[in-house]
Parts: structure tokens; C-alpha cells; sequence
């Protein structure tokens, strides 16, 4: 079989490892059900091509092991759906009906939408396993295994994906290492395929030309693999502001730190992070609410996760995170939003980089992320991107100098964000006072009746020091108008102004 032939004469583990699985998948399916029972969906596009080209040599190598046989692949018995839509690129039609004649496949043409199309399919054949070409990142992938029953409402079937964990560099990978016919969309520029409605060429693959018309690289040239739905989404890097104007909890942003470690509970390391991270959050204007330091315990980090999340604006997390038994942090986030870790090629793209042949395997724990939820904010500055999932940002800083790289990158990344963001400064004064508690105590509660959207608080630093009086808000003329309304109420220079 050609295609197994191509794959063990390759040099690239990565891939002969992410085809081993997948065929595995397939024969398991066919040991399962029989070939009547089963069915392969194709549209023509990249994903579903490899799954094609898997299928025949999953099917030559169960057949082989049945018969004992080194025999060709004479046929490819396995039922091939089509979805036809009029909204379909004509390349893609043609290619579907090329790939057809040219493998023998059983076609059977649906003109209907998927959902309806299937209800009639399985109503009228035994149809109990279709096979997806679904990958960890598509719309649809969200929750699912490589053997997933259909979603409640659906008719009833066993949805394999073989190549669920196969990222966009393997299946170009495995599409020029086999020397397949693709479709020719895919040498124009189109990454991803929809309808002709919504998809265009990736502006990321554009060629500078003098000629009027525009020209693409090929989309096995596309260097970031998370971008390959850019011609047909539009792509925003910037943080987004999760709470919206309608569903804004507070008048003031709140904002929740969490360390995570057994360290630093047992007092082994002092946590530095924590203290540089409030005094950051509060320079910009943000309230922390609270600050808790918790054990290395999924549970644990999903219960406080899930319970800040649902009273701050903003969740700020680190410590716990890497490939160790003890870096539990991911995991934890992921459990408070009730999804699984799942494979992001974004992140295994930037971590072969780094760590390369340390992250060649089927499955990297430190590339697993929150499946659904997490958006990776770039910055050149950064190696790795900031790993943000809803409102939930999970720092990788391990001291104080590599969070002030990241708070930096993060300042940067909102001023570009049109929408609310982390730079939605306060004005602010101190003022340092010789007064006792009892003789400041009446007259501050009184100024904050008069001053209700100006915040008051009050610390020293040692038992017998000074009182030092802030005054926080959003209009600086409001802060000025408090301190002068404060120090009408005593005589003058009790206060004095502090840098």
C-alpha cells in the first residue's frame, strides 16, 4: 500500500507517530462494525483528504490481516457521503468527483443540510460509525473523543475521528510526504475551506507583486498553523472584554490574584509574584479583590477559580504551570469551565521551537489547553503567548522579572484592544498625617458620604507611624474637591502630600 509504504520511509517521527494512532483508530472502528456499518464523510477539503487516503490504507492493513494476503487495495468498499451545496467552490465539486473516480468510492450524493441529509441516510442503511475528518480546533470539536456518540437530537451513530489530535503542520505533512492529489484551492492561498460566502484566500500567504493581481503562497506555507481559518474569521489578538457594557458587575473593575503552589505554603519560597501583581493591578486602576494561595490540587484551583471568576472582572493566575505531575494549574482552569485540556497546535508550534525534539510526541502535556475557551495573546516580545480563557489570564512568570516582561506585553496588547481594558486608569492621592485614629476616624466617615465615588482607605506602615490616607476614583477634580473638603475639616499642614 502506497501510503503506508511513504509514511514508514519518512524521516518525521512527529507524523509516524500521528499515523500509527490514527490507523489504529480506523482498524479498531473496523473491527467494531462491519463495512456496511460503516460510513466516511467527505467534502473535499485537506482534512478530509488525509482521512480518505487513512481510511484506504486502514482498510487495506485490516483486510491484510484478515486474509494473510500482501495483495493490493483492488476496492474501497467503505459508503462515501457527500454533502453537495450550492454554495460549494466548483474546485471543490470537481475535485470531490475526481477523488471518486479515481479511488472507486461509493458515493452517495446528499443534497440536503447535514443534519436532515444524515436522518434520511441512516433511516434507509444500517449506518451505525461514520467517519469524521474533525480536528481539536474546528467549531465541532468542542467535547469530543475519538469515539463519540452523536449529540442529543441527532440521529443516533458512533462519530470516529481519527485525526482529532492532528494539528495544520500534520496534515500538510502527511499530504506532500504521501505526494496526494489536494485540491487546487489550497495552491491559491485558501488555508480553510467553507462556502464561497465566507471564505477567502489568507491575507497571511499574500505575495507582494507589482501586477494589479493580487498573488498567494500555498497554504502548506502558512507558518502558524492557529491561523489557517483567517481567510474566513476575522483574527483579533487584542484582550476583549469579557463582561460587555450590559453585563458589567461593577462600577469599578475588580480583579482576583491566585498562586498556586505547595512551596509557598510551606514557606520553602516566599511569593514575590503576588505583591508585585497588586501593586500593577492597582497602578492601572483596578481593585484587587482578593488573593488566596492554593495547593497543588486540581480541585482546589477549580473551586477558587470558579468562585472568582463569577465575582471579579478579571482572574489573574500563576504558578503550577509545565509538563510536572504537580503543574496542575491548566487543568484546574479547565475544570472550573467545565471543559477537557485538549492539543492546541498554536502552542506545540511555539514549544518544537523551543524544546524541539523534546516535543515530538502524540501527546505533549505542556501544549494541552483549555479546550473552546483560551485565546493566546502574541507579542513579539514573548516566546510563548499569554494563555487568556474568558476572563481568566494564566501568567508563566516564575519571578518578578519575567512578570514585569509579561505585565509590559499585557499593557501593550489592551492599548491595542478598541474595547474596555486593563488601562482604565484611576487618579489617585496620599496623604501621610500625625492625627490619631480616634481624631480622623468621624470626620473620614463623613467625607465618605459626601464623596460616595471616591474610595477611601487607610493603613500604617508600623504601629506608632504616621496614618497614610488614600483617595482613589476616576475623576481627578473629585479626588482634589475630597482632599480639600478633608483638610477644611482640620487645621492647616495636618496633612501632608505623599509622592
Amino acid at each position: 500500500m502506497e501510503i503506508d509504504k511513504a509514511i514508514g520511509e519518512s524521516d518525521d517521527k512527529r507524523l509516524r507517530t500521528k499515523y500509527n494512532n490514527a490507523i489504529f483508530v480506523i482498524r479498531r472502528a473496523l473491527s467494531l462494525y462491519s463495512i456496511e456499518e460503516v460510513a466516511f464523510s467527505f467534502n473535499g477539503g485537506k482534512d478530509s483528504t488525509v482521512l480518505l487516503h487513512l481510511l484506504r490504507a486502514g482498510y487495506f492493513l485490516h483486510k491484510k490481516e484478515l486474509s494473510c494476503s500482501n495483495g493490493g487495495l483492488s476496492s474501497f468498499p467503505v459508503r462515501t457521503i457527500y454533502f453537495e451545496s450550492p454554495s460549494a467552490f466548483t474546485e471543490i465539486n470537481a475535485f470531490t468527483y475526481d477523488a471518486a473516480q479515481t479511488y472507486d468510492l461509493q458515493l452517495d450524493i446528499i443534497r440536503q443540510d447535514f443534519k436532515s441529509g444524515l436522518e434520511a441516510l441512516l433511516k434507509a442503511n444500517p449506518i451505525r460509525a461514520i467517519f469524521l475528518g474533525v480536528r481539536i480546533g474546528d467549531p465541532t470539536a468542542v467535547g469530543q473523543e475519538q469515539f463519540s456518540p452523536s449529540s442529543p437530537g441527532w440521529p443516533p451513530f458512533m462519530r470516529v475521528n481519527p485525526i482529532l489530535d492532528w494539528s495544520y503542520r500534520d496534515v500538510w505533512a502527511f499530504l506532500l510526504t504521501c505526494k496526494v492529489k489536494y485540491c487546487s484551492l489550497y495552491d491559491q492561498g485558501y488555508t480553510s475551506i467553507g462556502s464561497i460566502h465566507d471564505t477567502v484566500p489568507n491575507a497571511l500567504l499574500s505575495v507582494n507583486d507589482t501586477s494589479s493581481k493580487e498573488k498567494f503562497k500555498p497554504a502548506y506555507l502558512l507558518s502558524d498553523g492557529r491561523l489557517e481559518r483567517a481567510g474566513r474569521v476575522k483574527i483579533n489578538a487584542s484582550i476583549k472584554n469579557d463582561i460587555g457594557s450590559d453585563s458589567q458587575k461593577h462600577e469599578v473593575l475588580l480583579a482576583s490574584v491566585i498562586a498556586v503552589g505547595d512551596e509557598i505554603l510551606s514557606g520553602t519560597v516566599e511569593d514575590q509574584l503576588g505583591l508585585s501583581l497588586c501593586k500593577k493591578l492597582t497602578s492601572v486602576g483596578w481593585w484587587v479583590q482578593q488573593t488566596s494561595v492554593l495547593r497543588n490540587d486540581i480541585d482546589s484551583v477549580s473551586e477558587e477559580v470558579d468562585r472568582q471568576r463569577s465575582i471579579c472582572d478579571m482572574v489573574f493566575i500563576y504558578g503550577g504551570v509545565g509538563p510536572l505531575h504537580s503543574d496542575v494549574t491548566l487543568a484546574g482552569v479547565a475544570k472550573a469551565f467545565g471543559v477537557r485540556l485538549a492539543p492546541d497546535e498554536e502552542i506545540e508550534e511555539y514549544l518544537r521551537h523551543l524544546i524541539s525534539e523534546q516535543c515530538t510526541g502524540d501527546r505533549n502535556e505542556m501544549a494541552q489547553l483549555p479546550e473552546g475557551i483560551t485565546e493566546l495573546l502574541h507579542h513579539e516580545k514573548l516566546s510563548v503567548p499569554l494563555i487568556k480563557c474568558r476572563n481568566v489570564i494564566v501568567l508563566t512568570a516564575t519571578n518578578t522579572e519575567e512578570l514585569e516582561k509579561e505585565w509590559e506585553c499585557l499593557i501593550q496588547l489592551t492599548k491595542l484592544g478598541g474595547s474596555t481594558s486593563l488601562m482604565e486608569l484611576f487618579a489617585s492621592r496620599r496623604l501621610m498625617t500625625s492625627l490619631t485614629d480616634v481624631e480622623v476616624a468621624e470626620p473620614l466617615s463623613k467625607l465618605g458620604l459626601e464623596f460616595p465615588d471616591v474610595y477611601l482607605g487607610c493603613y500604617r506602615k508600623s504601629r506608632q507611624g504616621p496614618i497614610i490616607i488614600c483617595l482613589k476614583g476616576k475623576d481627578n477634580a473629585r479626588i482634589d474637591s475630597a482632599v480639600q473638603a478633608l483638610r477644611k475639616k482640620f487645621k492647616e499642614g495636618v496633612f501632608v502630600d505623599m509622592k
